[in-house]
């Protein structure tokens, strides 16, 4: 797998071509829904937006009229809405209230504004795979209702559309601590996603790591052709690495480094990469990724 993300013809995508497409916005929410313990989903009027992001990128909100938090908080794609005529009209934004701005979120009625910059980052390769295997952690499945639903044949995103093969099956592997932090499993089961879930304390699903959920599903005998796509903590990522790695399965990780800006200006978000003569850089989050071949990541 290259170093470079590639759209659905092989074509290498470059940070620049998303950096490109990035806007800024004030948006209306119209919902703002509890999922689970301290978990909310959003969803913000921007059409403009949601006709242009794709699966794996993410974009930056922070409240309106406030310098309290100063700067803004990067969030992943969850959805788009469409209207009657299947249209993109709104974005869902799947969140964990763990900070200032979260707190902030989750007290948010319909009506409020909030501004939004985006889409922001390269997201996840759209090039055809017969088994797209999924693997999140906490909060990390929030990327992954958009991904799911696009190798499926269920929803087009970006312009022009990415045009995908449909994939055969999608699976995710999703791990949490414990049943109430589960979020969104009805949303992965409707639209055909094969979910399989794993806890720390056994109140749902395998009583054990996610990792070994996405070891038994590789132990399974199959000839089609397959991909790994991870988000989660970082240690998580890690291990599924070395288990695409051991497998020889091509492996995508999005990484959840904090950032400031958004667009590569502050360099807060650098993470430590090989390079082709063997020696390594940093690379920006932000605009480089989020989605990195995971082989390129030095762990």
């Amino acid at each position: 797998m290259s170093d470079t993300l590639s759209d659905a013809g092989g074509n290498p995508l470059s940070a620049a071509y998303y950096a490109d497409c990035a806007s800024q916005y004030r948006a209306a929410i119209t919902e703002n829904e509890c999922l689970a313990r301290d978990t909310y989903r959003v969803r913000f009027e921007c059409p403009e937006l949601a006709a242009t992001i794709v699966p794996g990128q993410f974009l930056m909100m922070r409240p309106v009229g406030s310098n309290d938090p100063l700067l803004g908080r990067p969030f992943a794609l969850y959805d788009t809405v469409l209207d009657t005529a299947g249209s993109p009209i709104a974005i869902d934004v799947v969140y964990l209230v763990v900070g200032k701005m979260t707190s902030r979120l989750a007290t948010s009625r319909p009506g409020e504004e909030i501004d939004v910059w985006g889409p922001l980052g390269n997201g996840f390769s759209p090039q055809p795979v017969d088994h797209l295997i999924m693997v999140a952690g906490g909060i990390g499945q929030t990327p992954f209702l958009a991904l799911g639903r696009e190798f499926l044949g269920g929803r087009q995103y970006g312009v022009p559309p990415r045009r995908n093969k449909h994939a055969e099956k999608v699976t995710l592997c999703y791990g949490v601590r414990s049943v109430d932090l589960l979020a969104g499993a009805e949303d992965f089961k409707s639209c055909g996603i094969d979910l399989r879930i794993a806890s720390d304390d056994g109140s749902v699903g395998h009583h054990g790591l996610v990792t070994e959920l996405l070891e038994n599903l590789l132990a399974e005998k199959s000839t089609a052709s397959c991909r790994i796509a991870c988000c989660g903590p970082e240690k998580m990522m890690e291990a599924v690495a070395g288990i695409a790695r051991a497998h020889e399965v091509p492996c995508e990780v999005s990484l959840e480094t904090p950032m400031a800006c958004g667009i590569g200006i502050c360099f807060s978000c650098v993470v430590k990469t090989h390079q082709p003569d063997g020696d390594w850089d940093y690379k920006r989050t932000c605009v480089d990724g989020p989605v990195f071949n995971s082989e390129k990541i030095a762990w």
